[in-house]
């Protein structure tokens, strides 16, 4: 099963690792980026941030995409992670099984606007998100677990 799918533009490090994959009970966490899923320099580094007793997979996207039925069978629990908003609606177009998904980190750039300490979106995240959200599916801002949740539309 799907626990999570998040949003976080440095895919794997230690909040994700330990707060979400404990909070979450995680044994599986699957990046999904095409770069990454082409560089086997950043899968090694990507490797090295993995919780103790989790399987990291690093696929591309359209991979990625193939796999999410099987992640229905309950042997797995499962966090997914994408690194913008344009590959997370990738996911949700091509899967009904996402429920939700978590902005966790999203850095400031030339043309983004801060909406949260976190959280920064350009014209394009705003598009992808709200059409995400217009498939019923929650669009939450929460960098941790403690963090108070907070819905992305009610913030921007």
């Amino acid at each position: 099963m799907i626990k999570l799918v998040r949003i976080d533009d440095r895919l794997l490090h230690g909040q994700v690792a330990f707060a979400w994959s404990r909070h979450l009970d995680v044994n599986t966490v699957i990046i999904a980026n095409d770069l990454a899923a082409n560089d086997p320099l950043k899968k090694m580094t990507l490797n090295l941030a993995k919780a103790p007793g989790s399987t990291l997979y690093i696929k591309t996207v359209t991979e990625t995409i193939e796999i999410l039925p099987k992640l229905e069978d309950p042997k797995f629990k499962a966090l997914i992670l994408v690194d913008n908003s344009k590959d997370a609606l990738a996911l949700v177009e091509s899967y009904n099984g996402i429920k939700s998904i978590n902005l966790g980190g999203m850095r400031m750039a030339e043309g983004k606007k801060l909406i949260s300490r976190a959280i920064a979106v350009d014209e394009n995240d705003k598009e992808n998100l709200n059409e995400i959200i217009s498939r019923g599916i929650e669009v939450e801002i929460r960098q941790v677990p403690t963090d108070s949740k907070k819905l992305f539309e009610s913030v921007v």
